[in-house]
């Protein structure tokens, strides 16, 4: 939105800085505000909120049907890999000059 700066009228009100829509903006954003309420009026305006919705019948529940605790076949005898070290202690760092 471009930004008015003060400025007096021609017959001598002084207006406040203000924002102003651009050209032919009021009239997109109604069309717009339109057509956004006319899909939510007529959209989807058929439809019923879930099956049998109405019917009077008692709709089945979801069930759980894992068992806990979960076991793989292949984890019965494995054992874990022994960890190794990564580098070689004491890590020596090149000096670049600086004496700290």
């Amino acid at each position: 939105m471009p930004w008015i700066n003060d400025y007096v009228r021609s017959d001598g009100t002084p207006v406040k800085g203000h924002s102003r829509l651009p050209a032919g903006a009021r009239r997109e954003t109604a069309l717009l505000g339109l057509i956004v309420a006319g899909v939510i009026v007529f959209g989807n305006g058929t439809t019923t909120a879930g099956a049998g919705a109405g019917s009077g019948q008692e709709l089945p529940r979801p069930e759980s049907t894992v068992v806990y605790p979960i076991k793989w076949p292949a984890w019965e005898n494995h054992q874990a890999p022994l960890p190794q070290p990564t580098v070689s202690y004491p890590i020596v760092f090149p000096s670049t000059g600086g004496n700290r």
